[in-house]
């Protein structure tokens, strides 16, 4: 457990950054894959953690969400429009592309139905940070900005890793596992007009060089 800034922290994964978690004031930001919740529920056993949240209803996010919120006591949160994904998982596979590599893997370490106590939306508050929808990756995305310190976490709009590779690079997210490459890239030049100075990413490592993300973003290709 890494800190970040302000009561905000990272749960790496192995490797490294490849699947993060975070930790925003006491809520929980993602849940990595069903093989994560014994790891995740023991770097949890001495915080006070008081809800989880969402990014996205993946299987590399959700996947060890049941676990936690049944172990933990506590209410599970997610866009509106993933809300369907995450109580019936199979609409999480079926709204993925029909590509054998999100059929097997997804399949393999996607997490357990579980209620959504919550629905997210634009404007929200979870914690200091407010809910920005940003949809595209899945049909409810969303990412935490905090205007204070200029922190944005993107969850997949922008990746900082390859996953093929490993080599750590700023990228969109796969178009197989994207439900609307298109709208995805409407939701990320939605950040241009934040200029963030850290930006925490669901996939690689944290990036302070504004510069570089923005100028990242605004080359996009146009919808």
């Amino acid at each position: 457990m890494k800190p970040l800034a302000e009561d905000v922290h990272v749960l790496e994964g192995f490797p490294p950054h490849a699947v993060n978690v975070y930790i925003l004031g006491d809520v929980l930001i993602d849940a990595a894959t069903r093989f994560d919740a014994r790891r995740l529920l023991w770097r949890l056993k001495d915080r006070d953690i008081t809800a989880h949240a969402l990014t996205h209803v993946h299987p590399d996010h959700q996947g060890s969400s049941a676990a936690i919120c049944s172990r933990l006591g506590i209410p599970l949160w997610c866009g509106a429009n993933d809300t369907e994904a995450m109580e019936s998982p199979g609409v999480m596979i079926a709204r993925m592309h029909p590509h054998w590599f999100t059929r097997i893997a997804g399949g393999f370490v996607k997490g357990p139905a579980y209620p959504v106590a919550r629905r997210l939306s634009e404007g929200d508050q979870v914690g200091s940070f407010t809910v920005i929808e940003t949809p595209g990756h899945t049909a409810g995305h969303l990412s935490f900005w905090r205007e204070s310190d200029r922190l944005l976490v993107t969850g997949d709009v922008i990746c900082n890793l390859n996953i093929w590779t490993g080599r750590e690079m700023l990228c969109q997210p796969q178009a197989i596992f994207t439900l609307d490459p298109a709208q995805n890239r409407r939701s990320a030049r939605r950040f241009l007009e934040l200029e963030p100075r850290l930006i925490a990413f669901g996939h690689g490592p944290p990036l302070r060089d504004t510069g570089r993300f923005l100028r990242f973003v605004s080359r996009l290709p146009n919808p």
